[in-house]
């Protein structure tokens, strides 16, 4: 096993050798340093053995994860990156630090300043880029976590937690596969008739040719000129990517499924809801205390805050199918097939702590019925194709300096399942692309829900103290959905 640099590099092997897609090229940019880390809590101490035999009978046999990306100029076909297969030697992709458990006071915020080092550490991209690092270290959420670091080049958020899926058994029978719960999606059944009918139709395909020009419109005013208002989580921009500190923080999510359902949302819904209510709270509190509450609505009310949140474009990878990959060596979709829109946060001090929840679904309602996140996809495939990577990046970069944060929800599991053997305990992802000051991650597993925060530390110092506010401004909108619509 590994406990420092990679021993060597893998030998090229003769294969097909695989385009990347225009978002991933874009990924795959070394200004982006873009990376997603996955954090496994195990109720079992980690059997190192066990974890390398089951990357050698499931991971790797997904070709991207034994192919190499080739930046180079010497190996594109048609001036286009590619993946390159190579002989992988799996031991080298498992890290076992040496760990002094006597020096080792507080393992959670190891864990932290571990996944946090990781992150920092530029990934070394001769080899398949992806590692397996194993803590054989007792938290109070799990007997051994496991770290997985990934390029982002290799997937988007959805295929990822897919493969994982994949390369998992229910723990309450290892020979079956898990699976997620399904989401429904709820069809009115349309009683217009006539011209009623005709009316409706042509009202919505006004709104939806309205809404989509008005947000093609603020999108280029992003590109251009238009910024997020200066604040407390907006710094001025820096060259380069600057060092992230990562946390967690696990809650009960059927306190978010409660909700839910009391206020007829979607869970997305909820959870953009509490981050709009967690930000203000903690903007509130870093005013200067000398201000009057009358004096801190006003200033919020002031702050203009967006964020950019990915959307999944593609229908969802089923898991049987990526296992049939690794088992019977057949195809399925893979990539980056992700888009971005621009999610304007409701920065405010609201007495009744609902108006984030409704806010949010209003908006992303709005989103919904426009074609902002194919509108983006659109346009880095054309501009890749038309101007090349340069212009690409510079797209993108402004998009990330321009706006404050970054935001996804990834359903895991509705069931218990365990990974080469190891039943896991909860899930946790972190996923930093860009520049922005924060990354807020939901991941969901049975009925735990993980906070992911990534932020610059230099522009956030107190991290913890803002997912203690994500937190209490859930269990204020529960506790007021509760009272106001009197249910016990």
């Amino acid at each position: 096993m590994k406990k420092g640099k990679y021993m060597a590099s893998e030998v090229e092997e003769r294969g097909v050798e695989e385009p990347l897609s225009p978002v991933s090229r874009l990924l795959s940019s070394p200004e982006l340093c873009a990376v997603i880390v996955v954090t496994l809590g195990l109720k079992t101490r980690c059997n190192i053995s066990s974890v390398v035999a089951g990357i050698k009978e499931s991971l790797i046999k997904l070709p991207r994860f034994s192919c190499k990306l080739d930046i180079d100029r010497k190996n594109k076909r048609k001036g286009e990156p590619v993946w390159v297969p190579v002989r992988i030697q799996v031991e080298s992709h498992v890290i076992v630090p040496d760990l002094d458990h006597v020096k080792i006071e507080n393992p959670e915020e190891f864990i932290e300043d571990y996944c946090s080092g990781i992150v920092n550490t530029p990934m070394d991209m001769s080899i398949p880029p992806w590692e397996f690092h194993v803590l054989n270290l007792k938290t109070s959420n799990a007997e051994s976590v496991g770290i997985v670091k990934l390029h982002h080049s290799l997937g988007d958020g959805m295929s990822l937690m897919s493969l994982l899926l994949a390369c998992s058994r229910k723990t309450s029978d290892p020979n079956a596969l898990p699976t997620i719960a399904a989401t429904t999606k709820k069809h009115q059944k349309c009683t217009d008739k006539g011209w009623r009918f005709i009316g409706r139709g042509l009202w919505y395909s006004i709104r939806y040719i309205f809404i989509n020009f008005v947000e093609v419109f603020k999108f280029v005013l992003t590109l251009c000129f238009l910024r997020d208002t200066k604040n407390a989580l907006l710094s001025e921009p820096m060259d380069g990517i600057q060092p992230r500190k990562i946390i967690h923080r696990i809650i009960d999510f059927d306190d978010v499924k409660l909700v839910k359902n009391i206020m007829q949302m979607k869970v997305n819904d909820v959870l953009l809801g509490m981050t709009q209510a967690g930000v203000s709270r903690y903007l509130s509190k870093r005013c200067d205390e000398d201000y009057t509450m009358t004096q801190k609505k006003k200033i919020l009310e002031r702050i203009h805050l967006r964020g950019t949140v990915a959307v999944n474009l593609r229908p969802y990878t089923k898991i049987q199918d990526l296992d049939n990959v690794m088992t019977k060596g057949a195809k399925c979709t893979w990539g980056n097939f992700v888009g971005l829109v621009i999610f304007p946060l409701w920065i405010r001090s609201e007495d009744d702590p609902l108006e984030y929840l409704r806010q949010a679904k209003a908006t992303m309602d709005r989103k919904k019925l426009s074609l902002e996140a194919f509108n983006f996809y659109g346009v880095i495939k054309f501009s890749m194709k038309l101007f090349g990577e340069k212009v690409v990046q510079a797209i993108s970069k402004r998009l990330f300096d321009h706006t404050t944060l970054t935001y996804s929800n990834v359903m895991g599991p509705d069931e218990e399942i365990s990974i080469f053997a190891h039943p896991i305990s909860y899930l946790a992802a972190s996923a930093l692309t860009g520049s922005q000051i924060l990354n807020i991650h939901f991941v969901s597993y049975v009925n735990k829900l993980t906070i992911s925060l990534a932020v610059d530390a230099t522009v956030i110092p107190d991290p913890h103290r803002l997912c203690d506010d994500l937190v209490e401004s859930l269990n204020t909108i529960k506790s007021t959905a509760l009272e106001k619509y009197r249910i016990s």
